[in-house]
C-alpha cells in the first residue's frame, strides 16, 4: 500500500459529507489515485462505493482519470479460439 492509501480515512457508508469533511478528505483522495491507486483501492480503504469515489475523482479539477488497462479485443478474440 502506499503512504497516501493508508491517510484515507473510513468514511460513513450512504451518509452525505458535511462541505467540511469533503475539503479535508478530497486531497487526499486526489493524492491516492495521483500516486497510482486505483478507484477500487480507494473505494475499499474508504469503505464508499466505486461509483462515488469515481465521481468526486472525476470533479477534482488536478485529476485526470486513467483509462481501462490492456487492449480488451484481442483478450476476447484469444479466448473465441
Amino acid at each position: 500500500m502506499s503512504e497516501a492509501l493508508d491517510e484515507l480515512p473510513e468514511l460513513p457508508y450512504a451518509k452525505r459529507l458535511s462541505p467540511e469533511v469533503a475539503a479535508r478528505v478530497i486531497p487526499k483522495i486526489a493524492a491516492a489515485y495521483n500516486e497510482g491507486n486505483s478507484i477500487r483501492a480507494i473505494a475499499a480503504r474508504t469503505g464508499r462505493s466505486y461509483g462515488f469515489t469515481h465521481r468526486l475523482l472525476s470533479e477534482c479539477p488536478d485529476v485526470t482519470l486513467r483509462g481501462r488497462g490492456g487492449d480488451n479485443k484481442s483478450r476476447a478474440r484469444r479466448r473465441a479460439t
